[in-house]
């Protein structure tokens, strides 16, 4: 196994390379132009480039794909899903490595990237065990001697569109399965992170996968993106990213009626309740505010507080806080981590502006961080006294930044938790069960935690939001493979079925 995972990275004898996986033939893209894949905790640093490629290659991808998805369709369910359990023991044995270049590209720390790798593998796990469960049902029929029953068929070619915050997880929860449903795949990773998208790839490759399922296409979201989402012989389409990208994507794929499915924003609230644990609503926001650098769409980005706690719960939330340590995540691996580039960088002090501009009072952090190897590092920054009319309060920031907003009462807080666009996660630190339940009944997110930090899942769970923050299912869990396929309900009535005998 040592030689295997030695030439888990290599293409052509070349670690820092990234091509484009076409066919089963790794392959640059039309144009002599490359993406730099650099360290954003050290910018100086180049890790590799990534091929550009132009709609001529995605046609390729398209060409290859739909060649290997019919004889991939016709392999029986638990064989397809063998594969997934064998992409799932390399990863075991890949973990560090994987860990590393994760947090090489991207950012967070080890011990976060390591998180995700273990997540990434579960999914495989828990998909592939879903090969041989049911995937139709018999329905009673109200004529006699009929028969009704459904069954699952692919899609056909999808496509898979993912974001930098998670190039290992994401990729995967939508890549199993596509594949376990039969689909052929054309993946479209972030440009951010070129490294984990390759390294996924070749684990598929290496686990069976034949030639032409699974085609990876490097290049911009404007190029290449819009090329996969025009093509008419791609029927599906995965997608998580920015809501300004989703959206327009899904006009786009919606003139051709293709399915859909998003993963977008969050502006994420964890509820704090007169009589909650105020320690464990601490230390869940902490973890929630400033893990991966607030840099995931279940990140908590506002704190709702009854006013009768207020005090004493943001005087202990500023002492935890103070004790974020900043840095790199290959040196330090518990150190919250850089913002991934020089464009989130500034994305997010401009909102740290924004929020000062409006009077939300600055109690921690809104600077730069100073680091070796000049980082993109912000503080860990937390504003009080936030209304919810603010900017502060209602736009998603993706990065370290929590907002502290005081209200009155649970009503309230319910109001205030609702009045963003977005949907996605949800939190409330309370011992009250008519709270708990009320809660549960009126909250607009489509993931509610109780007592638990806003982040989180778990794989044999379905994971998504309501509002603008998705649309197109649920992902992972035993709901996650039915976006990629087709519902084919079948009638037979046998009192009809005439046999038919040679008489000689």
């Amino acid at each position: 196994m040592a030689d295997s995972t030695t030439h888990a990275l290599r293409n052509s004898n070349n670690d820092d390379v990234y091509l484009n996986f076409i066919g089963g033939a790794w392959k640059q893209g039309s144009t002599p132009e490359w993406d730099e894949n650099r360290n954003p905790a050290r910018p100086n640093d180049v890790l590799g480039k990534s091929t550009r490629s132009t709609p001529a290659d995605v046609a390729k991808a398209v060409d290859a794909a739909v060649k290997a998805q019919k004889e991939w369709a016709a392999r029986p369910r638990p064989a397809r899903a063998q594969i997934l359990e064998k992409v799932a023991q390399l990863m075991k044995v890949r973990i560090d490595q994987f860990a590393k270049a994760l947090t090489l590209e991207e950012g967070k720390n080890l011990t976060e990237a390591r998180g995700e790798v273990l997540k990434a593998i579960n999914v495989l796990e828990f998909t592939a065990s879903e090969g041989r469960r049911p995937t139709g049902e018999v329905i009673p029929s109200e004529m006699p001697n009929t028969m009704i029953y459904t069954t699952r068929s692919p899609l056909g070619v999808v496509a898979i569109i993912t974001p930098w915050n998670f190039p290992v997880c994401i990729p995967v929860w939508k890549i199993a399965p596509a594949l376990l449903e039969g689909n052929a795949i054309i993946f479209k990773p972030a440009t951010l992170t070129p490294a984990t998208a390759k390294m996924i790839v070749f684990t598929f490759e290496e686990a069976g996968l034949p030639a032409g399922v699974l085609n990876l296409v490097y290049g911009s979201g404007s190029v290449v993106g819009n090329a996969i989402v025009n093509d008419p012989r791609v029927r599906g389409i995965s997608f998580t990213g920015s809501n300004e990208v989703g959206v327009e994507l899904n006009v786009q794929a919606a003139k051709r009626l293709a399915h859909v499915q998003l993963e977008m924003g969050g502006k994420n609230p964890v509820i704090v309740c007169a009589d909650a644990n105020i320690d464990q609503a601490v230390e869940a926001t902490i973890m929630g505010a400033f893990g991966s650098t607030g840099q995931r769409c279940t990140a908590t980005s506002r704190v709702i507080i009854e006013r009768s706690v207020h005090k004493e719960f943001t005087e202990k939330l500023l002492a935890g806080v103070r004790q974020i340590k900043v840095g790199d995540g290959i040196t330090n691996p518990t150190a919250m981590g850089p913002v991934v580039d020089i464009k989130q960088y500034k994305s997010v002090l401009k909102a740290i502006d924004d929020g000062k501009a409006e009077g939300a009072k600055l109690v921690c952090g809104g600077e730069p961080c100073t680091a070796p190897g000049g980082g993109h590092f912000i503080t860990p920054t937390v504003f009080d006294d936030v209304r919810p009319e603010m900017k502060l309060a209602r736009e998603e920031v993706f990065g370290p930044v929590l907002a502290v907003i005081p209200v009155d009462n649970f009503e309230q807080a319910i109001e205030v938790g609702n009045s963003v666009e977005y949907g996605l996660t949800s939190s409330i630190y309370t011992n009250d069960i008519k709270r708990i339940m009320q809660y549960a009944d009126r909250i607009e997110t489509g993931m509610l935690h109780v007592n638990s930090p806003t982040v989180g899942g778990e794989a044999q769970a379905p994971f998504g939001g309501v509002k603008a923050t998705g649309m197109g299912g649920r992902e992972m869990g035993a709901t996650g493979p039915q976006f990629f396929c087709e519902i084919k309900t079948m009638y037979i009535d046998y009192n009809t079925v005439v046999r038919k005998t040679n008489i000689y």
